[in-house]
């Protein structure tokens, strides 16, 4: 599905950072960053662009390419790896840095998933996350289907243990990113740090 989506032409959502992730980005100590389901470069491009080390990890291959012709053409270099997130291994205290924007995994995955991101960052590191929750499915302009795959902030503070939340929050807000998500949209958003 995902090879297929960022197959079409022009960017799914857009070439601009998340806007989350923009706001926040400052706070990522400088290092190596890991960005979870990268797609096709938004974000790393953006972090690359502001002087970090970043390696995008999605499972479309068609995303990465484009997330590399994005990246050349603004003049920088970013890390790519084509890997589900079901098997890809977070080295424990590797990443100074991890975001989680709009990756929507099954809740058990999840867990699994988040946990190895509270591991995988080193004392200091920073997460950053923006995802939608289950009422996004009533607003109906982007995210997927299944109550599985949303996020309450509840679920995420017991995901998230072991980092001091300092941004912790659901609100609705208008989101203009590419042609998939658009308009009015309920999110949760995180900012965590690993104590030192």
């Amino acid at each position: 599905m995902w090879n297929e989506r960022y197959a079409e032409s022009g960017y799914a959502y857009g070439t601009e950072p998340n806007e989350h992730l923009a706001e926040f980005m400052n706070l990522l100590p400088k290092g190596p960053i890991l960005s979870l389901a990268e797609g096709e470069g938004r974000n790393a491009v953006a972090l690359a662009r502001a002087g970090y080390d970043v390696l995008g990890v999605d499972q479309s291959s068609v995303g990465l390419e484009k997330a590399q012709r994005l990246a050349q053409q603004y003049g920088v270099s970013i890390r790519t790896e084509c890997a589900d997130l079901s098997n890809y291994v977070i080295v424990p205290g590797a990443w100074s840095g991890i975001i989680s924007i709009f990756c929507h995994l099954p809740s058990e995955l999840r867990r699994t998933v988040f946990a190895a991101c509270v591991a995988g960052l080193t004392p200091g590191g920073v997460f950053i996350l923006e995802s939608y929750t289950p009422a996004q499915l009533e607003l109906k302009t982007g995210g997927p289907q299944s109550p599985d795959l949303l996020m309450t902030l509840d679920a995420l503070r017991q995901e998230l243990r072991g980092l001091d939340l300092l941004v912790a929050r659901e609100r609705q807000r208008v989101i203009q990113e590419g042609k998939y998500h658009n308009g009015l949209s309920s999110v949760v958003q995180v900012v965590g740090r690993k104590p030192l």
